[in-house]
Parts: structure tokens; sequence; C-alpha cells
């Protein structure tokens, strides 16, 4: 029998996944074509860790980019369409905690981001293998670190996408949030490049950003290798998600933007 946050997680997943097409397919595309275009144009052209060619670097950007961009846009477009849409107010009526909120928003978020990345793994991988470009293995060296990694990364940014959608009002607000913060936080992580191929101040840029600690320990998993110390990385990642967390509980607590 579901109790209240359970069944709310459920009915949360089963959100995303009535149009997995539009919500998981379609990430997935999108992630194939980037290594597509990025891995032509750069697999000479780049020099990253040792004996690990340019393009296999690419592959856990390209999934953990994936993971962290669709557990925001799973948690905070939910909530923005339930406040414009006039159905939270049912959820208000009923006697679920904030840490309920929390836990099955939070959870989904998880959830669709584990379930794209796992896809963008397969797809990548399994193209890179057929081509016969590079010997690429789909099981991490050390998968307690992917795995670590991608809860905590999926879970902060699940966080984060609530307190995103507690703050917007329409769309265009979250529209907003997204391209100016998430996306460029994404794309300016480490993702397609190692951070010791940049100027000192970009390096010391980037060392102030929380997504590559994620992208970058996640990709440690893989190769072993990475730019900073897992541990450290570790570290940044925890602290991050108990702040975010910390804020989101707090926003549900008072019922900021959604109790009149």
């Amino acid at each position: 029998m579901m109790t209240g946050w359970t069944a709310l997680f459920y009915k949360e997943v089963l959100r995303f996944w009535k149009v997995s097409f539009q919500t998981v397919a379609a990430p997935v595309l999108t992630a194939v074509m980037y290594l597509l275009i990025f891995g032509h144009v750069m697999q000479d052209r780049v020099q990253v860790y040792d004996g690990v060619s340019y393009t296999a670097f690419l592959i856990p950007g390209l999934v953990m980019m994936s993971v962290l961009q669709n557990a925001f846009a799973n948690s905070s477009s939910s909530m923005v369409q339930s406040k414009i849409m006039g159905n939270l107010v049912f959820l208000l009526l009923t006697p679920l905690s904030h840490w309920s909120w929390f836990f099955a928003y939070t959870l989904s978020a998880v959830v669709r981001g584990l379930v794209v990345g796992l896809g963008v793994l397969v797809a990548t991988g399994l193209f890179i293998w057929q081509s016969s470009v590079l010997n690429f293995s789909l099981w991490p060296q050390q998968p307690v670190w992917v795995l670590v990694f991608a809860l905590g990364g999926a879970a902060m940014l699940g966080a984060l996408g609530l307190i995103a959608g507690l703050w917007a009002e329409k769309f265009d607000q979250m529209a907003a949030f997204q391209n100016f913060i998430i996306m460029p936080m994404t794309f300016l992580s480490g993702v397609c490049y190692s951070i010791h191929s940049l100027p000192g101040f970009w390096q010391s840029v980037s060392h102030l950003n929380p997504f590559f600690y994620m992208i970058d320990g996640f990709r440690y998993g893989f190769f072993g290798q990475s730019d900073v110390s897992p541990w450290i990385s570790l570290a940044v990642v925890g602290t991050s998600l108990t702040l975010v967390a910390a804020l989101a509980l707090h926003l549900l607590r008072i019922g900021f933007k959604i109790r009149g």
C-alpha cells in the first residue's frame, strides 16, 4: 500500500514516462548528435588524459550533462505546470508534509535523470563500438564513483529544479532560469574539454562551478583519471547538495509562492 509521498512520487514518474518519446528519447538523440559533431571535429585535435581518446573522454561528459539537465527539467517543469494549470491546489489540500513533497519531486527527478543518462551511455557507447573508432567500455573502472556522482548530481539538480519551479510563475521565467543559469554552468563545467587546457584565469573560474566537480568526479569513475581529486569533488557536491536541499525544504515549508 502506498504512503502519501510514494503516491506522489509514482505520479511524478508516470508524468514523464507517459511522454517518454519527448522526455527520454529526445535527450538521448541530442547527446548522440553532440558526440557525432564534437567527436568527428575534435578527435585528432584535442589531447586529454593519457591513453584516452577525445571521443571516449566526451562520452561520460555527455552522459552526466544529460543526467543534470533532465533532473532539473523534471522537477521544475512539473511544479510550474501544476501552478499554471491550477491543479497544485489538490496537493495543497492533502496532509503531505514539506518533506514528502521534497522527496517525491526530487526522487522522481533523479529517476528521470538516471534513465536518460543510461540511455545516452548505451546509445553513444554502442555507436562508438560499432563504428570501431575506439575501444570504449560501457563498464567503468570505478563503478561506485560513477553511481555516487550520478545520484548526487541528479539529486542536487532535482532540488534546484524544485526551487526554480517554486520561484517561477510562468514558463518564460522557467526558461530564463534554465537558459541563463543551468545551461551555461553545464557547458562551462568541462563536458567537452579538460580544464587544464584553459588559461589560468578560466581554470580558476571553473573551480567555482559545482557542476565541474560533478562531471569530473563522474568521469573519474570511467577512466581513473580526473582534473581534481574525486574526494574533493565529492566534498563539493555533498556540500552543494546539502545547501540546495535545505533551501528547497525551507521554501516548501513556508509555502513560497504556492500558498496564499
